[in-house]
This record gives structure tokens, sequence and C-alpha cells, in this order.
């Protein structure tokens, strides 16, 4: 059976990162997205892939709300910035 098809993070927004989503998913990797660009500061894609153990074509690909990003990519990240990245809870209203 096929997977149901789902819109990119990018999709969920008038404009990517910058415009909050009204879709709770979309505004959580919007934040998401925030964080990771936070801790990435001015580091390459190639040296963010280094510290982290993910490929800097996954981090591309994340920052530009092309792809949602797994569990173990979450972890990577967390654990090679040793910073959560992960908004948690967010409130849209």
């Amino acid at each position: 059976m096929s997977r149901p098809f789902r819109s990119s993070p990018s999709e969920r927004t008038k404009k990517w990162p910058d415009v909050p989503s009204d879709d709770h998913s979309g505004e959580v990797a919007r934040q998401f997205v925030l964080n990771l660009q936070a801790a990435m500061d001015d580091m390459s894609l190639r040296a963010a892939g280094e510290i982290t153990g993910v490929d800097h074509s996954t981090i591309q690909g994340i920052l530009q709300g092309r792809t949602w990003p797994d569990l173990e990519t979450i972890a990577k990240l967390e654990r090679g910035f040793k910073t959560v990245l992960w908004p948690g809870l967010v409130d849209l209203d």
C-alpha cells in the first residue's frame, strides 16, 4: 500500500520560513527550522553535516522546507549542536 500524499513544510505557509503557518505541523516544522538556523549561525551546510553526522543535502532540504526531518535526524542534529531544536508543543491560538 502506498503512503498518502503529504505536503511539504514549506507548502504550509505563505513564505517559508518567515511567515507563521496556520497548520500545526507546518508551524512546528517552521519553528524547528528557525532553531536549526540559529544553532548553525554562519556555519556551512558541510560543516554542520560533519559535526552532526547528517548529510549536508538532508540539512539543506530541511532548511528549505522540502522535507520533514525524521526522529533520527532530529536527534543527531540536537546532539551535534548540543541544543534542543524541537520546539515542543506549539499553540496556534
